[in-house]
């Protein structure tokens, strides 16, 4: 396949970007300093984490597929009770509840793909917020089943190794978490700098020119779906896990608005995007929440629309035209 001959394809900097930088190591080293730095706020940061892989999972089928969603908090609740109904009934190995809650929620995603990729962005939009909703629902008439509004009771989750148990200070939940989000990144990293990646990016600028290529369209946006969904039911595991409590909010279309704009604020299409985009989003929550408890949605509103306004592709992309223009940089 000769992606150069695809119109504003450029595959240069992707198969630059495939070696590791040195920021790149040096971002991965500021989980390891928030732990030592902010000893008692290991709860929110393991949130943090949570988050910034439910994002990325978001990032691989928009930012690289171009599949818009408005429902893809589905899927995060499809792991999220995965491993909650796993816990609850005997098998509450935190490995095992992440294997379990990924091959769910990826068959999901495999199902609803052919339905979902029928159609255009609009349809697409349109489908994804159905099928959340529907779920959502069925969630909320299934009691026996969910818990319901009250939530998934009887969750236990064993030790992580058979060594480690979860404390209430957070310390096994935020090692657990960024250690998981760190394997996937580096898989889903793999993934996008892959000759698969290439064509999905092929897909994204021009999809009318990839068959003409030899590329199987449908098959590698089915592929994608699939690997996002099984990575948004890990996200959903893992707060199940860390936190032993899963309800429908786990499916609320709420959570698929606000990860939309997490990933548009942190930049589509980068990865290190949708994981600096979380931060930045959860944290302001958190300290706007404190400051002003009553309008802390206007300014952080109010932040939004700077960085939209302000720095081109989100926060991501402001970083990068900063980095042009430091002394030395390549042009």
């Amino acid at each position: 396949m000769n992606n150069n001959s695809i119109p504003g394809f450029d595959p240069g900097p992707l198969l630059d970007g495939a070696r590791w930088k040195k920021a790149e190591y040096a971002f991965w080293l500021l989980p390891v300093l928030a732990y030592f730095a902010f000893d008692e706020q290991l709860s929110l940061l393991s949130q943090i984490a949570i988050t910034a892989l439910f994002t990325l999972s978001l990032d691989l089928i928009l930012g690289y597929a171009g599949i818009v969603s408005l429902g893809h908090a589905a899927f995060f609740g499809v792991g999220a009770y995965a491993a909650g109904l796993m816990a609850k009934y005997g098998y509450g190995d935190p490995l095992l509840g992440l294997m379990g809650a990924a091959l769910i929620a990826g068959l999901a995603g495999f199902v609803s793909s052919f339905l979902v990729l029928r159609g255009a962005d609009l349809t697409r939009l349109m489908v994804t917020l159905g099928v959340s909703l529907m779920l959502y629902e069925a969630a909320n008439k299934l009691t026996d089943f969910t818990g319901g509004v009250d939530g998934l009771q009887g969750i236990e989750v064993k030790p992580l190794l058979g060594l480690f148990s979860f404390d209430l200070q957070g310390k096994t939940a935020y090692i657990y978490s960024v250690a998981v989000l760190f394997v996937l990144f580096w898989l889903a990293r793999r993934i996008v700098h892959s000759p698969f990646g290439l064509s999905l990016q092929g897909i994204r600028l021009n999809v009318a020119r990839m068959p003409a290529l030899g590329t199987n369209v449908n098959a590698r946006l089915v592929a994608v779906y699939t690997i996002g969904a099984a990575y948004a039911g890990v996200a959903g595991a893992l707060l199940t896990q860390t936190t032993q409590f899963v309800s429908i909010d786990a499916l609320n279309f709420s959570r698929s608005a606000e990860l939309l704009l997490i990933l548009v604020l942190g930049g589509t299409g980068s990865l290190y995007g949708a994981l600096i985009g979380t931060a930045v989003f959860m944290t302001a929550h958190h300290l706007l929440s404190d400051i002003n408890p009553q309008y802390w949605q206007f300014w952080l509103g109010l932040l939004l629309v700077v960085v939209v306004l302000f720095a081109r592709d989100g926060v991501m992309g402001g970083l990068r035209a900063l980095g042009r223009g430091l002394p030395g940089a390549s042009k």
